[in-house]
C-alpha cells in the first residue's frame, strides 16, 4: 500500500527577476488573448481565484493574502491605468 505525503508551505521563495518577466509576458499575452473576444474595458480580474470558500481549502498566511490581493491591484493598474 502506498503512503501519502502531505506537503505545507511554510514560506516563500524570492522570485527571480527571469521569472517575474516570464509571469509578466504570459499575463500579457492572456489578456490580448481575452480581448481578442471581448473588448478589454469588458474584461475584468477577479480577486477571489486562489483564495479558498472553506477551511480545508488554499492555506494562506495573512502576507500571502496580502501580496495576492496586491498582485491583483499592481495588474489592473498595468492593464487599465489607476492609481
Amino acid at each position: 500500500m502506498a503512503t501519502a505525503h502531505r506537503a505545507e508551505v511554510i514560506g516563500s521563495l524570492l522570485r527571480p527577476t527571469y521569472l517575474k518577466e516570464a509571469r509578466a509576458r504570459h499575463l500579457q499575452r492572456r489578456i490580448r488573448e481575452a480581448a481578442a473576444f471581448v473588448p478589454l474595458e469588458r474584461l475584468a480580474l477577479s480577486p477571489q481565484c486562489g483564495f479558498a470558500s472553506t477551511q480545508e481549502g488554499n492555506l494562506l498566511t495573512e502576507a500571502e493574502q496580502a501580496a495576492k490581493l496586491a498582485l491583483v491591484s499592481e495588474t489592473a493598474g498595468e492593464v487599465w491605468g489607476g492609481s
